[in-house]
């Protein structure tokens, strides 16, 4: 088997900015061995990150907004793919292909009297394409929800290739903008598997953040430790959204919860207490949604001896020693732990996703999405075929 070259792009709902990651791939499948080349990492520019907003925003979207922001993330994407491999020294021409998450917008993975269930990431990949000179594979989420599924958590199967183990019961949990995990039994086949979204990740810390201290989140959790939880506060957040805490797997959620107006519902609600109180008690809201997720639908279920976090949030000291004491009983360890980064991990899932379905595999986990039966993910655009 062949190595191929390949870049997995990744910005996600804390709209931070875009990871690369280039990896060399080997196999498909179970068969499937991935190496980190090199990860790279940059900012959204702040008026694309208004647009970002604005586009989720009810009040300030609009569709010329959409189309031509759908484009300038292409260039924003494409620029990302050249930034990693020119750190790697690698030419780009040498890429095989590139998998491109895009960024969501929207997600609504139910039914309500107006709507049908959707999801839309944007991001062009036709730009991509032609920027690169190289095939892309974007759209995941897509075909999973035309199978019945909610189109997320779909890293899953990723995880099920790279983390199962033997003889231990494993928990892969993502801190992102919003929170997910990833079940893995001990010697589990992949229709063991099974993933949902505990909650919110770093989004209401974040938003808390922004709005208090004009910071974009709260690096290390150093605001949080210097602020008194207030459990009791923390117990009405859960209230205000007990449908979806409640809720048993397969489910999803995303700013529509647990954006602007959740955050709102805090200040106002809450705005007498210490700005540092905020951080801390929405760090420990965060820690709670994911504790009592497993006890209410993995413990009970599956032995499980460790969870290993990745995303932003695995940096966050604060939040890790919160989990820890909710889940004494459980081995808790970050990716750098175990010789991987949480910070390329997602970018090299899509990396993965995309290498499956240029294989024909399937690459969703229908026990995490709830679709009726697996499907190969993701539309491809083909390499450019430049002439002279």
């Amino acid at each position: 088997m062949s190595k191929r070259l390949a870049v997995g792009l990744m910005s996600g709902t804390s709209v931070d900015g875009v990871d690369a990651a280039l990896v060399s791939i080997e196999g498909s499948g179970t068969d499937t061995k991935v190496e980190l080349v090199h990860y790279s990492t940059a900012p959204f520019p702040p008026h694309v990150k208004k647009k970002i907003f604005d586009v989720m925003s009810v009040t300030e979207s609009s569709t010329p907004l959409l189309s031509s922001l759908h484009f300038e993330l292409g260039d924003v994407y494409a620029d990302a793919v050249l930034k990693v491999c020119s750190e790697a020294g690698v030419s780009v021409e040498a890429l095989d292909f590139i998998g491109s998450h895009g960024q969501t917008v929207y997600h609504q993975p139910f039914h309500t009297e107006n709507s049908v269930p959707s999801t839309l990431q944007i991001g062009e990949p036709s730009v991509i394409a032609y920027r690169t000179n190289t095939r892309v594979v974007s759209n995941f989420r897509s075909m999973d929800m035309a199978a019945g599924g909610e189109g997320a958590p779909l890293v899953p199967y990723t995880e099920y290739l790279l983390y199962r183990k033997i003889d231990k019961g494993r928990l892969l949990q993502n801190i992102g903008g919003i929170g997910n995990v990833t079940v893995l039994p001990k010697d589990c086949t992949l229709q063991e598997v099974f993933a949902f979204d505990t909650g919110p990740g770093n989004m209401v810390i974040d938003g808390l953040c922004e709005r208090l201290f004009g910071l974009s989140f709260d690096e290390d959790g150093a605001i949080a430790a210097k602020g008194t939880v207030q459990k009791d506060v923390a117990q009405k957040w859960m209230e205000w959204e007990k449908d979806f805490f409640l809720k048993d797997p397969p489910k999803s959620t995303g700013r529509e919860l647990f954006g602007d107006v959740f955050v709102n519902r805090i200040l106002e609600e809450f705005g007498d207490l210490s700005k540092e109180d905020l951080i801390a008690t929405a760090t420990y809201f965060t820690a709670l949604t994911i504790s009592d997720a497993y006890e209410k639908f993995v413990l009970p279920k599956h032995p499980i001896n460790e969870v290993i976090i990745g995303g932003g949030g695995s940096y966050n000291v604060t939040l890790l020693c919160m989990m820890r004491e909710l889940l004494p009983q459980l081995d808790i360890q970050i990716q750098e732990d175990i010789g991987y980064s949480s910070d390329a991990k997602e970018a090299i899932a899509f990396a993965l996703l995309a290498n499956e379905t240029l294989h024909g595999n399937p690459g969703n986990v229908p026990g995490a999405t709830g679709a009726g039966k697996p499907v190969i993910l993701g539309s491809i655009t083909p390499r450019p075929v430049f002439t002279n």
